[in-house]
């Protein structure tokens, strides 16, 4: 994947499991549509972590977050904490445009979900204790953002907890929700995009 260098050095006392599932993580290849760089991972959620964020890329080529963005986040406790049911857990999130009449649709939030589960089995990312929400927000500008009209956005904020240290495929079918939810063709088998969407990518 195209990626910055790591925000930091991993400590010499991080456990070896955790080191192969960063190594995984990090050599994860994603669709050409979507740049996706390491960032600094949040501090205070578990001992450690590792985080990366996706941009949709435009046809400039160059990644704009306006047209689908999100972010993955890799926690590793030792500990095991209940709520995981394991050592490690993963945290995404993916948001994108959406036209307003499409918004209006009550069985949208589903479909999202769908797509990010359809994503997962169909790259092998075994996993259990899935959770997450599905936000439609609805808006309309006035006053100076009175040309902005009336808009939409689709976000999907989910965590599941992988069974194993290779994280690729978990990666990728990130990546390809970030891209399925920007209206981009999608590269899994048995995923479909709703019936009109507006990527905004000419």
């Amino acid at each position: 994947m195209s990626r910055t260098p790591p925000t930091s050095p991993i400590p010499a006392a991080t456990p070896d499991a955790f080191l192969a599932a960063a190594e995984s993580v990090r050599r994860a290849v994603v669709r050409d549509d979507l740049a996706v760089t390491e960032i600094p991972a949040p501090s205070g959620l578990a001992p450690r972590a590792l985080a990366l964020a996706g941009d949709v890329v435009g046809a400039s080529g160059r990644a704009d977050p306006e047209l689908g963005t999100g972010r993955f986040v890799l926690l590793h406790d030792e500990s095991e904490p209940e709520a995981w049911g394991g050592p490690f857990r993963v945290v995404c999130f993916a948001q994108a445009p959406l036209e307003t009449d499409l918004a209006l649709d009550p069985f949208v939030a589903d479909v999202a979900w769908s797509w990010l589960v359809d994503s997962l089995e169909a790259g092998g990312a075994a996993h259990h204790s899935a959770s997450g929400t599905a936000t439609k927000v609805l808006s309309t500008g006035y006053g100076d953002l009175a040309d902005r009209g009336e808009g939409a956005q689709l976000e999907l904020r989910a965590s599941w907890t992988p069974t194993s240290t290779d994280l690729s495929p978990h990666v990728d079918a990130w990546s390809e929700l970030i891209c399925t939810l920007a209206g981009l063709p999608p590269t899994v088998e048995g995923v479909t995009l709703l019936a009109s969407r507006r990527v905004g990518r000419d």
